[in-house]
Formats: structure tokens, C-alpha cells, sequence
């Protein structure tokens, strides 16, 4: 028994509260290895023991206690043994229990360890000493036995075995190996094979265990007699009841080799070869013979061990019919001769070889082509030259009519003068006597300007016979042939390509000499206009052409102010915004270079049109414009249908953009007397011709219209202004009306107004206003707040109250205070809950203002004063651009009062001029507070908040109406609308 020491508690042992552990800690745990057997292959639930009886339930004392087994470690698969937890009975898993797919055929006993532990907890009653431990380790191994459940077995149920009829007796032939899954006594014990006179058979034991068996040959055997035998071989084991395995044994006799092959030329052998045979050509048919049968008598040709590599490449050698035939091309002129050694050797178990010697001779034929070598020469003067580059180059071994032709490349400048150097044409052949003699010549057209000439012995040069020019022919493909004097002759081609080196003698040249473009105005900077293209056809840098700007002045600036270039694609770009009333057209000159040395260059002139656009509105220039409106005054005897003025306009623009047309509208803000009865205006001269008549009592009467000017461009623009005509007693043609207000020149044309300086000049004036007032709106409120000392309260009259609630129908109203302190306001109490006349309180009641949190008395405050809770505090006055002070508006803010002055009032506008702060003469200047009147009268509509506010020059009147039914929501719309 063994007693764990390690101080360790299982995981799986461990309470979460510690408790088992620690218990276990303090007390020994006891260990016990127990051992069972089984036998494979027993049926699952097969009880192996029970561990309750192994170990003693009692402790010294005699006390007892429940305990319960669990398995801890399973063996390899959970399944294969399962463990009762109430008296740990061991019984076999759903798993097949096979010893031999768990240990194999191992000798050693095939044992299954794993751990069960035994818990349990002693009495409480027990007697005395030490108590049981309540934790036991149980060590098991389980031993599978074998059963003798497999039968040995052949790997073929055929086992084939060949034996030479030469064989002495004795000779052992091995045989396959039977297998038996099975160990010991079950597995393999003994061999048997069927009776034979020739053969016997002997089992032996391996050193790794297995038994094998071989035959042994006991007498000579005779192929003659018999070829073949047929046995069959038995393998037992030592099981009970015991199992075998058969296999058939297949002897085939062979027949014994005692004849050698014989060539029946003999063994020297001569053969003649003419140098030009073709590859494959049969030199010799070496046909060996053997009398044996078989094997023994089939042969096999190969070479000698004596036989170079180089004639193995040469010639060929059917290993099986003997055939010596020629594999590659020979050559006289390298060797003449060539000896082969040839051996033939049968099949047999024992192979006999015999040996023959073939001498093949060389003819010699005129076989080699003429070789051509190419080099490519500098010429020799002007210092140009020519390079070259070199494609295969055929040496020999061309046929007279096919050969590949070679092929080399040389360069030569198109500047090169004529009889230079292009190319050394160096010929040979390795031939003897006239068919090693070489003649040359240059297959070249009549118009190509090159020739050969003879250098010294077989060596010629191509030259130039004329000018070149690489932009008309960039180059020449010529021949160059070279042929023996043999019979009949060989001749070599080679091809000579002569390419032209660029020479910078082109320049650049513009697809046309001049470019018109034309672009729109107001177009944005950056914008492509057109794109100009000079090609140059020489080559590299020569070719490579960049585009830039000549310098030039427009308007007393550089070109390049106005325009760009891309130096690499020519493509021309706006640098500005073009305005075809200051600039209509501008020129411009393209210089194209090309990259050579020298540098060429070429020129084009471009002309960019400007063209207009509509985007210049009619101005009226006759009579002028007195404070933004034309005056004109018309004789009260002006007969019916006379001309009264002549208008007169101009347009910017050009063409349909400048043809203008006069009308007449009414004027939406002058409602009487109607002036369209009275007055036209010729549509294209813009005559104003009087259709009606004055009376003594329209003496003086003035008639507005608003006059339209308007172009014919897409989009129309156009021009409005205030035109008056006022009834004169002094009959005044048009003519002297022209002339009143004509402000023209000497020479009879308007003058020009510059619009700039006239915008310039108003906001400097308006700043200059603005500075002003600021500081006079700051020295006042200096010297009000050293005056003021507190706020003046005064009681108000009773009539005056009552005129309040009059007005404002019970409401809390603010009005402007009639007496002597104009600057002054009075502020009236709302009225108490009972004006409210309200069925019940509402919970949200507590955040409207009553008797009790505002004040009943009435007071006059000063309008230097704010108004917040209880608390006056001193404020500035909005300055005012009238001259009557503006007195400001208390507003009810839910919680207190805030002031407003005049001037702020116009915050509630939701429009704007544009032109910063909007004065009187805006359209949509908000000084009457209809915007506010527009968005609170939705809330009107819905009946629970009536209001009016009328704001005239400066002077405000404020009223607010709340619906009885539903104060708090008047009181918070009027928060949400007056916070500032």
C-alpha cells in the first residue's frame, strides 16, 4: 500500500468551499493497487471484480460509513470499463475489448491501468482511534488476455518461385511470410507442404519473433524433364481448437545457360562512310546467334567499355536487333576514322557475352558551305560611324540551297558621307583545292546606296555610295553571299541589316502655321483652351519636342499672365477670367524645340477670341439717374401723343446681348394716380410718348412708373428703376429734357460712371457715419449715467390705467406715456386671477405671474432704466437714425420683465437686405415688425394668443391679448419668442 505524500488534492476532489481539501491535507491518503484479468473479445457488462471487497470498510475502531466509487483516470477510451459508484464493481464498456488493436503483438502482458478513488465519511458514533480516511486511492490493472481469435494468413494465396535446372542440391528458396494477429501459444507453431521427392521444407524462428519457412531443392532438378511444380504450403497455430492458412507454391524450372553468342563475320568487321550521309543511315546489321532456348538464347547488343563518348553520340546501337546505324553528322575534316567495340550478351541466369570490332572509314565530300562573318566598322571621316549588333551567325554545315541564313545588324549616321565604312565581310572554308575557294557578293537594289569591294585575300567591306537620309529610309536590308568553287557549289547567305543613326536635322513642325481658338468669357482660371502639336521625325531627343510661350505683351502685361503652355502635350491653359468687354482677342506664339544638339525649333501663332457672354445688365444713361430714379417733368399743354423724353441705355455686351428693350410697370408701392394710362414707351427706341392729357387741377401731380430695361441674351438681364413725371406749367419739348440732365462730353457720348470707385467711396462714407455715431452713442451714455442717480417711480393716474385695460382688453399692457418725459414708458399690472376666469386652477398655474408675485402699483420708468423682477437697471438707448427718440418695450418673460428698445425690434425680422444693416429704402427691411406680426398671427388663429405691434419711425406701440383658457401657454410662447 502507498501513501501519497505530495501535499496535492485532486481537482476534481475539491469541494468549492474548501472544505474536502483541507480535510484531506490533514489526513493521510491511502493508495492500493488491485489487479484483474479478462479476455478480449467478452461482452460488454462482463463484471470484472468488485473494489468493495478489496478494501477494508471498517476502521480500527470498528466504525463505518457509506462510500462511493468514481473512475479519475480513464484507460485511453472512458468506454472501455465502467465502474458501479455504490461498491466500485468494474464491469467491461459498450466498447469491443480487443488486446490486439490496443498492445499489439507484443509478448508482454497487455495490462490497462487507471485510478479510482474511494470516498466516504465515518459515523458519527464511532468508537474510538483514529477515524477511517474519508478519501482512498485505488490503483487498477486490468490484464487482457489473448484468445486465439485470428487464424495465420498469407499475404498471396500464390506464392510463384523460379529455380535454374543448375541449381545443386541443398539450394533454399525463401518463402512469404504467413501472420497471425495472435500472441504466444495462439500464434503461429508449425509449416507443412505437400509431399515431393524434390523439394523439402524447413521452418526457423527469426530474431524478431516470427516464424518462417523455406524450401529446399533435394535432388537435381531437369528442366527437360519437368518445368514447373505445383505445392501447397500449410501454416498452424498452437490455439485450442487450433487454425491454419494455406497458400499454393508455384516452382518454375528455368533452363540453364551453357551456349555463348558468335558473330558469324567474325570478329573484325570493316565499314566505309561517306562524310555527307544523312542521320539514321544503317552502316551494318551485326545479326549474333545463340542456341539456347529462352532467355538464354535472346541477345543484347552494347558497347565496350573502350568506346569514347564522342562516337557514342555518333552512332547509334539497337540493343536488341543489332543495327548500327549513324546518329549525327560526321565530318572528314574533323576525324576520318572511328573503331567500335560491340558486345552481345544473352539473357541467361548466368549471362556468356562474346565481342566484335567495326572500323568505319570517312569518304571525304564537299560538305562545307562557305562561313561568313560580319563585323560592323566606324567610317572615317566627319566622324561618324557605325555600330553593330550580331544575330546567329551561320560558321558550316549548311546545305548549298537551304542553309539558315545569319543575320547582323550594323548602324551607320544618315550624315555619314559617301564611301564610309558600314561593315568587314570576312569569308572562309574548310575545304581543300577548288572547293575551298570563296567568292562574294551584295544582293542589293540599283537605289541602295552601298557596295562591296574586295579587302585583301577573302575579306571584303561594305561602303556608302551615297547620301542617306534616315526620315526617308530608316534603313536597308541587304544580302551578302558567299559561295565555294566545288562541284557542285556551296554557297552561304548572311543577311546585313544597315540601320540609320539619327541625326538632329529636322526641326519641329506645327500641323498648321496658325491656330484660331475661341473661348467663352468669365471663363474659370485654369481652363484648357486648345492644344497645338509639332511632330519632328527624327528620333530619341532629336524627336522629343517641348512647347513653350514666346514673350509678348497684352495690355502692357506678359502673354504668359493670360495664358500657359504644357511643355510636354502643348496643351494651352486660361491663367485668368478673359472679359470680352476689356479684352476681345489676344495673339500668342508657340515655340516648339526638339531635344538634339543643336537645338531646332519652329513656331505658330495662335489667336484666342474672346466671346461674350450675357453677363453685363443695361445701364441707363440718358437722363441720368438722381439718387437711383429718373425725373422727368411734362408740360401740362403736351399735346396727345408727343414724345415727353427720349431714354437712353447701353449694354456692355455685343450683338443680341446688347439689343435692348424699354418698358413700363406699375409701381406696387404708389397706388394713385395711375401713370400707365398716361404714359408708353416706344420697345425699341425708348421714346416716352404722353397717351392722355393734364387738367389745370393735375398742375403739379407727379406720375411714378417703374422703368425696365432688359437685353435679349439667354439669360435676359435687366435693369429697373424709379421713373416720376411731374405735371410742369412750362411746355418743355424732349429735347430740352435730354438736354437738362444730359451729362455728356464735348463730344456728344454719356458719360462713363466708374461703378468701383462710386462703391469705394460709399463705404468709406458709411464707416465713416458708423465711427461717428459709436462715439457719440458712448460719449451719451457717459454723461446719462453720471445724471442718472436712481429710478424715478411715479403713480400713475387712474385714467390712465383704465385707458390701458381698455386697450389692451384686461391684459397686462405696456404703452408710450403721453406726458412731458418723453423718453418715458408705463408699465401696467396684469390683472388678478380672477380676470383670468378660469373654472379650475391648472397644476402649471404656479409659473404664471398673479397679485401675489407682481406688484399691483403701477410705476413710470425711465426709458435709460430696465425693468427685471423688482430691480431697475440702467441701460443705453438704441441710437436712433430718426430724430425722434425711441422709447422702449417691456416684455413679460414668464418669470420677469425684460426691456427692448426700438431699434431691437427689428432682431424679430427674418429677412435681410443683404447689405448688412437694412435701412428704410430695403424691400425687405422689417422696420414695420410685419415679420413678427406674420408669425404670431398663426398662434391668433389658434385662439389662445391675440397680439398687435405697430412700429412706425422709430416710435413703438406693444400689446399683447392672452386667452383666458390657456395663460401659460401664452406666457411661455411669449419667453420663447422676446429672448435676446
Amino acid at each position: 500500500m502507498n501513501v501519497r505524500k505530495n501535499g496535492r488534492c485532486p481537482g476534481n476532489l475539491c469541494h468549492p468551499g474548501g472544505l474536502l481539501c483541507l480535510g484531506w491535507l490533514l489526513s493521510s491518503a491511502l493508495g492500493k493497487t488491485i489487479r484483474y484479468h479478462t479476455y478480449e473479445e467478452d461482452p460488454p457488462g462482463t463484471v470484472i471484480g468488485t473494489l468493495a471487497d478489496e478494501l477494508p470498510l471498517k476502521g480500527p475502531g470498528g466504525g463505518g460509513g457509506e462510500r462511493s466509487f468514481r473512475l479519475v483516470k480513464a484507460p485511453g477510451n472512458s468506454s472501455l470499463v465502467q465502474v458501479r459508484e455504490r461498491d466500485g464493481q468494474l464491469s467491461l464498456g459498450t466498447e469491443r475489448l480487443d488486446r490486439e488493436a490496443l498492445c499489439g503483438q507484443s509478448e508482454e502482458p497487455c495490462v490497462l491501468a487507471f485510478d479510482v478513488v474511494s470516498l466516504g465519511w465515518p459515523r458519527s458514533g464511532s468508537g474510538g482511534g483514529s477515524p477511517p480516511s474519508p478519501y482512498r486511492l485505488v490503483h487498477v490493472e486490468l490484464e487482457v488476455r489473448d484468445i486465439n481469435d485470428h487464424a495465420p494468413r498469407f499475404p498471396q494465396p500464390l506464392i510463384a518461385l523460379e529455380v535454374s535446372e543448375s541449381a545443386a542440391p541443398g539450394t533454399r528458396l525463401p518463402l512469404d511470410l504467413a501472420h497471425d494477429l495472435d500472441v504466444g501459444s495462439n500464434g503461429i507453431q508449425s509449416f507443412a507442404v505437400s509431399p515431393n521427392s524434390h523439394f523439402g521444407l524447413e521452418a526457423q524462428s527469426r530474431a524478431d519473433g516470427l516464424k518462417c519457412a523455406e524450401l529446399v531443392l533435394l535432388t537435381e532438378l531437369d528442366r527437360e524433364a519437368q518445368a514447373a511444380y505445383r505445392l501447397e504450403l500449410v501454416a498452424k497455430d498452437g490455439g485450442s481448437p487450433a487454425r491454419s492458412g494455406t497458400a499454393t507454391v508455384s516452382v518454375r524450372v528455368l533452363d540453364a545457360n551453357d551456349n555463348a553468342p558468335a558473330f558469324p563475320h567474325g570478329a573484325l568487321l570493316t565499314v566505309e562512310l561517306p562524310e555527307d550521309a544523312p542521320s539514321g543511315a544503317l552502316l551494318l546489321d551485326l545479326d549474333a546467334s545463340d542456341p539456347d532456348e529462352g532467355a538464354n538464347g535472346q541477345l543484347l547488343y552494347a558497347w565496350g567499355s573502350q568506346v569514347p563518348a564522342e562516337a557514342r553520340n555518333l552512332f547509334a546501337l539497337d540493343p536488341l536487333s543489332g543495327r548500327l546505324s549513324l546518329r549525327a553528322a560526321v565530318d572528314y575534316e574533323v576525324q576520318r576514322a572511328y573503331e567500335l567495340d560491340v558486345q552481345a550478351s544473352d539473357r541467361g541466369a548466368s549471362p556468356l557475352a562474346a565481342s566484335c570490332k567495326v572500323v568505319v572509314r570517312l569518304l571525304d565530300v564537299n560538305d562545307n558551305a562557305p562561313a561568313v562573318a560580319i563585323s560592323a566598322l566606324s567610317a572615317g571621316s566627319g566622324g561618324t560611324g557605325a555600330g553593330s549588333e550580331p544575330g546567329p551567325l551561320v560558321e558550316g554545315g549548311a546545305s548549298p540551297e537551304g542553309a539558315a541564313a545569319a543575320w547582323t545588324v550594323a548602324y551607320v549616321s544618315e550624315a555619314a558621307p559617301a564611301e564610309s565604312l558600314v561593315a568587314l565581310v570576312s569569308t572562309s572554308d574548310s575545304d581543300a583545292g577548288a572547293n575551298g575557294q570563296v567568292r562574294c557578293a551584295l544582293l542589293a537594289a540599283p537605289h541602295e546606296p552601298f557596295a562591296l569591294q574586295r579587302a585583301y585575300d577573302a575579306s571584303y567591306v561594305v561602303l556608302t555610295t551615297g547620301a542617306l537620309d534616315r526620315e526617308r529610309v530608316p534603313e536597308y536590308n541587304l544580302t551578302v553571299v558567299a559561295e565555294d568553287l566545288g562541284s557542285p557549289p556551296a554557297k552561304t547567305v548572311h543577311r546585313l541589316t544597315v540601320r540609320l543613326a539619327d541625326e538632329n536635322d529636322n526641326a519641329p513642325r506645327f500641323a498648321k502655321a496658325r491656330y484660331e481658338v475661341a473661348v467663352l468669357e468669365n471663363n474659370p482660371p485654369g481652363a484648357y483652351l486648345a492644344a497645338v502639336l509639332a511632330a519632328d521625325p527624327d528620333q530619341g531627343a532629336n524627336g522629343k519636342v517641348t512647347y513653350r510661350l514666346m514673350d509678348s505683351q497684352v495690355m502692357g502685361a506678359s502673354i504668359s499672365t493670360y495664358v500657359s503652355v504644357d511643355p510636354a502635350t502643348g496643351a494651352i491653359y486660361a491663367l485668368r477670367t478673359f472679359n470680352y468687354e476689356i479684352l476681345k482677342q489676344l495673339e500668342l506664339t508657340v515655340q516648339a524645340t526638339d531635344g538634339g544638339s543643336p537645338q531646332l525649333s519652329s513656331a505658330a501663332l495662335v489667336k484666342v477670341r474672346v466671346v461674350d457672354q450675357n453677363d453685363n445688365a443695361p445701364v441707363i444713361t440718358l437722363p441720368a439717374l438722381i439718387n437711383g430714379s429718373l425725373e422727368i417733368g411734362v408740360s401740362r399743354k403736351a399735346a396727345h401723343d408727343s414724345v415727353v423724353a427720349h431714354i437712353k441705355a447701353r449694354d456692355a455686351d455685343e450683338g443680341v446681348n446688347a439689343e435692348l428693350s424699354f418698358s413700363f410697370l406699375e409701381d406696387p408701392q404708389q397706388q394713385q394716380p395711375p401713370a400707365l394710362d398716361l404714359f408708353a414707351i416706344n420697345k425699341k427706341t425708348g421714346e416716352v410718348v404722353l397717351t392722355g392729357s393734364f387738367s389745370e387741377e393735375q398742375l403739379g401731380q407727379v406720375y411714378q412708373l417703374l422703368l425696365t430695361v432688359a437685353d435679349n441674351g439667354r439669360p435676359p438681364l435687366s435693369t429697373t428703376v424709379p421713373i416720376s413725371f411731374q405735371v410742369t406749367a412750362a411746355l418743355l419739348p424732349a429735347s430740352s429734357q435730354d438736354s437738362k440732365a444730359k451729362p455728356n462730353t464735348g463730344e456728344g457720348k454719356a458719360v462713363q460712371w466708374d461703378i468701383p470707385l462710386i462703391v469705394i467711396i460709399v463705404l468709406a462714407g458709411s464707416c465713416t457715419l458708423l465711427l461717428v455715431a459709436i462715439i457719440t452713442i458712448a460719449t451719451t451714455c457717459n454723461r446719462r449715467k453720471k445724471e442718472k442717480k436712481g429710478v424715478l417711480e411715479e403713480p400713475l393716474d387712474s385714467s390712465h390705467l383704465e385707458k390701458g385695460q381698455q386697450e389692451g382688453k384686461g391684459s397686462g399692457l405696456i404703452s408710450s406715456s403721453p406726458g412731458t418725459r418723453g423718453n418715458g414708458f408705463e408699465v401696467h399690472s396684469f390683472p388678478s386671477k380672477s380676470s383670468f376666469a378660469s373654472p379650475e386652477p391648472s397644476p402649471a398655474s404656479e409659473d404664471i405671474p398673479t397679485l401675489e408675485n407682481i406688484r399691483e402699483t403701477a410705476s413710470l420708468y425711465d426709458s435709460q432704466s430696465r425693468l427685471r423682477g423688482t430691480n431697475a437697471e440702467s441701460y443705453a438707448s438704441t441710437p436712433s437714425y430718426s430724430k425722434e427718440s425711441v422709447p422702449p418695450v417691456a416684455i413679460w418673460k414668464g418669470h420677469s420683465f425684460n426691456t427692448i428698445s426700438g431699434r431691437e425690434a427689428e432682431k424679430f425680422s427674418g429677412k435681410d437686405s443683404g447689405k448688412g444693416d437694412s435701412d428704410f429704402n430695403d424691400s425687405d427691411s422689417d422696420i414695420s415688425g410685419d415679420a413678427l406680426k406674420k408669425d404670431l398671427i398663426t398662434h391668433m388663429q389658434n385662439g389662445w394668443l391675440k397680439r398687435t405691434m405697430t412700429l412706425s419711425m422709430c416710435k413703438v406701440s406693444f400689446s399683447l391679448l392672452c386667452d383666458h383658457s390657456q395663460p401659460r401657454q401664452a406666457s411661455k410662447f411669449i419667453q420663447e419668442v422676446f429672448v435676446f
